[in-house]
């Protein structure tokens, strides 16, 4: 039996206000954490970054997310905020 599935897999997106000097922080810390989320810069001046989020890494991107605070500023920014 030979079924054919698309699976689409939407990646979740949080934009996040940090302090802009931290931005290649965030970047390196992510990206040592495989696949967990990828970071894009949305605005370098104000600190906006948007991370895309796999389906099943919410947690643990949100327990780095944690960690980080401790040397980071981070603020959460609702996606229909005129910021961003």
């Amino acid at each position: 039996m030979n079924v054919d599935r698309q699976v689409t897999l939407q990646t979740i997106k949080k934009y996040l206000r940090v302090d802009r000097k931290q931005i290649h922080y965030m970047r390196f810390i992510l990206e040592g954490y495989d696949g967990i989320a990828s970071l894009t810069t949305v605005d370098p001046h104000s600190g906006i970054i948007c991370l895309n989020i796999p389906p099943g890494c919410e947690d643990e991107v949100e327990t780095v997310l944690q960690e980080m605070k401790t040397d980071v500023l981070i603020a959460q920014i609702d996606a229909g905020s005129s910021v961003v």
